[in-house]
């Protein structure tokens, strides 16, 4: 059915169950994977591990979003198993739902697959749906796995 699937992953508990279902759909087709981490291109006054304010480069800051990148598509990759394509993509951009569709454009993939939060109620209105988002923004079909 769908040759090309874009995942976005983010290391959250959510994202990973998602990952059993995504190496079941890419093998039924046979398709290919193009994992997308989407990060903020502008730093944080102050990154949780530090116990002090202080202010970081965006050099710095690039560095440190590279390095999780890579290790959340490198835990991913292993959780979809060696039998699954993949390729992953980082993206820098300040909003997740508009990154994501980028990453789709940039991939050309034709469905975009993500998990969700079941957020719904006052939840739902205070922290938004990025799928949501994605959903009413997205040429391609979008498959949410819940």
């Amino acid at each position: 059915m769908f040759k090309h699937l874009l995942v976005p992953v983010d290391g959250s508990d959510v994202s990973k169950k998602s990952l059993k279902m995504v190496a079941q759909l890419a093998k039924a087709d046979a398709a290919a994977v193009t994992l997308v981490y989407v990060s903020d291109p502008m730093p944080p006054l102050v990154y949780s591990d530090s116990t002090m304010g202080y202010g970081i480069t965006q050099k710095d800051h690039k560095k440190v979003c590279d390095a999780y990148a890579a290790d959340v598509f490198n835990k991913a990759t292993t959780q979809l198993g060696a039998a699954i394509k993949t390729k992953s993509l980082h993206i820098s951009h300040s909003n997740l739902a508009e990154g994501i569709l980028d990453g789709a454009k940039k991939a050309k993939a034709d469905v975009i697959v993500m998990a969700s939060h079941k957020r719904t109620g006052i939840k739902g209105v205070l922290l938004g749906s990025e799928t949501h988002e994605v959903i009413v923004h997205s040429k391609l079909p979008v498959l949410v796995l819940g």
